[in-house]
C-alpha cells in the first residue's frame, strides 16, 4: 500500500516526515492482504500512520482510527492534521469501545509483547461491528505467530495467514455475527488500612486484574486526613485513590487519565464501595477542575516518553495542591523525579519501598 512520489517531486516535498511506526503496522502497511473500500476501522500502535495510508486511497469512503487513550489520540490527530497526503475523511476517536460500524473493514496491528486479553476483546469487538462479508486485518510482529491465529479462529470460520520474515498477516472474513460473547471486565479486591477495597478492571487498563506493586508501595508511603479533598493523577483502575478515600470519613477524591476505559472503571469502583465523593474525568494534559484545591495529590507515572507524560503528572500536582499541600510519585526511576519535583515543592523525601520509590513534598505555602 506504500505510495512514493517521483524523484522529481521529492524537491518540493513540504509534507511532515511521518514518525516511524510499529512494525506490525508498518507491515500492514507494506503487506495489506486486500483491497481496502468503504468504511474501514482501525487501530494503531503508533500515531496512525496505517490509518493516514488508508485515508489517501480512493475507493475507501472513510476512515476511524480509535485509541483507548487520549493522549495518543492527540499525538495522532496532530500529526495527521499536518499530512497533506490525505484526501478521504478521516476520524481520529479515543472512547472505551470500538465505534459502533457499521465498517466494511477493521485493521488491527498487534503486539507479541502486548497485552493479550486487550488485543482479544478488539477482535470480538471489531467482528460485532463488521458487515457480513467484512474483514479483519490483523497484523502481529511476530513471523512464528500462532496465538493470533488461534484466537481469530475462535470467532471467525475463514482466516487466511501470510507469514512474512518479520510477522505475520492474517485476514479474516465475517459470515455472521459472533454467537458466543465473553465479558473481559474483572474485579478484584485487596486490603488496606483494614478496609476491604473493591476494583474493577479492563482489558487496556494499567493492572488489569491485580494491584500493581508500585500502588502498593505508594499507599504505604502516604496517608490523609479526614475530610480532606485527593487528586489521583493518572488514576488508572482507581486502586490508589479508592483505598485513600476509604481510609478517613468525609474524604474527596477526583481521578484523572488519559485512558478512557480508566475513568469508567474509577467511577465503577465508587460505586462498588459505595464511595459517593469520587469524580474522575478524561484528559491528555492534566486538566483539573480548580486550582489549588486539593490537600493531597498522588501518582503512579509511566516510563515511556522520555518523561514527558512524567512531566504532566509533576505539573498537574503543582496546579491542583493548594499552599502546604502534599505530593506523592511512585517510580523506579528516582532521579528525575527529584531533580524536577525540587523545582516546585520543598521538604522532598525519596523512600525506597517493595523495589520502588517513592518521592514526596510539599506545595510551597
Amino acid at each position: 500500500m506504500s505510495r512514493k512520489k517521483p524523484p522529481e517531486d521529492d524537491e518540493d516535498d513540504l509534507s511532515p516526515s511521518p514518525p516511524k511506526p510499529h512494525s506490525s503496522e508498518r507491515l500492514l502497511i507494506e503487506r495489506f492482504p486486500v483491497h481496502p473500500a468503504g468504511r474501514i476501522l482501525c487501530t494503531s500502535l503508533g500515531r496512525g500512520q496505517l490509518a493516514a495510508e488508508l485515508a489517501a486511497l480512493p475507493a475507501v469512503a472513510a476512515v476511524t482510527c480509535w485509541f483507548v487513550d487520549t493522549y495518543a489520540a492527540q499525538e495522532t490527530r496532530e500529526w495527521c492534521d499536518l499530512n497533506s497526503e490525505i484526501t478521504q475523511p478521516l476520524e481520529i476517536v479515543a472512547q472505551t469501545d470500538l465505534p459502533e460500524g457499521p465498517f466494511d473493514g477493521v485493521v488491527i496491528p498487534s503486539s507479541h509483547r502486548g497485552e493479550g486479553e486487550f488485543v482479544r476483546e478488539l477482535m470480538q469487538q471489531a467482528a460485532q461491528r463488521l458487515v457480513d462479508g467484512g474483514w479483519l486485518a490483523c497484523g502481529v510482529d511476530n513471523p512464528d505467530d500462532r496465538w493470533v491465529h488461534d484466537e481469530l479462529r475462535k470467532i471467525f470460520k475463514k482466516v487466511r495467514r501470510d507469514a512474512h520474515h518479520h510477522g505475520v498477516v492474517y485476514l479474516a472474513t465475517r459470515d455472521a455475527a459472533p454467537k458466543r460473547l465473553r465479558n473481559f471486565e474483572a474485579e478484584y479486591a485487596f486490603r488496606d488500612a483494614g478496609n476491604l477495597v473493591k476494583v474493577v478492571t479492563r482489558p487496556g487498563v494499567f493492572s488489569h486484574r491485580e494491584l500493581d506493586l508500585g500502588a502498593r508501595a505508594l499507599l504505604e508511603a502516604v496517608d490523609v486526613n479526614a475530610g480532606e479533598r485527593v487528586l489521583d493523577i493518572g488514576c488508572g483502575s482507581g486502586a490508589v485513590g479508592l483505598a485513600l478515600a476509604l481510609r478517613r470519613p468525609g474524604i474527596s477524591l477526583h481521578g484523572i487519565d488519559a485512558n478512557t476505559r480508566a475513568i469508567e472503571c474509577t467511577l465503577e469502583g465508587a460505586k462498588r464501595n459505595a464511595l459517593e465523593r469520587v469524580t474522575a474525568a478524561v484528559t491528555a494534559t492534566g486538566e483539573i477542575p480548580t486550582a489549588g484545591e486539593f490537600d493531597l495529590a498522588v501518582g503512579n507515572p509511566p516510563y515511556h516518553s522520555q518523561f514527558r507524560i512524567a512531566e504532566i503528572f509533576v505539573q498537574a500536582a503543582r496546579r491542583g495542591l493548594k499552599p502546604g499541600g502534599r505530593v506523592a510519585m511512585v517510580t523506579r526511576k528516582p532521579e528525575w523525579f527529584e531533580a524536577r519535583m525540587r523545582q516546585f515543592f520543598v521538604d522532598i523525601d525519596v523512600r525506597e519501598s517493595r523495589k520502588y520509590y517513592v518521592v514526596s513534598g510539599r506545595q510551597r505555602s
